[in-house]
């Protein structure tokens, strides 16, 4: 199985690339290996912080509760199936 990698560019200054350099050195691994990690790091991070809902005690038990209950759709909602309905027709 071959599989290529993606590249990603990236403009430093020079000061800045010394650093990072050198935060890879003492770690003993390969400059790019570790802007990989920090990266890789720091996108879960976000995606974690962003993609995850927390709900109060309160707030779960009235969600629990609104999946539980049977729908009813209201008359705005039977119109547009209705209408969507003669449109598949």
């Amino acid at each position: 199985m071959t599989t290529s990698a993606a590249r990603l560019d990236l403009r430093l200054n020079p000061a800045d690339k010394a650093r990072i350099a050198r935060a890879a050195d003492l770690r003993g691994v390969p400059l790019s290996a570790f802007v990989r990690d920090a990266v890789l790091r720091e996108a879960e991070s976000v995606m974690a912080a962003e993609l995850t809902v927390t709900l109060s005690a309160a707030e779960s038990r009235r969600f629990l509760k609104a999946l539980d209950a049977p729908f009813k759709p209201n008359a705005r909602l039977k119109k547009a199936m209705q209408d969507a309905a003669k449109l598949i027709r």
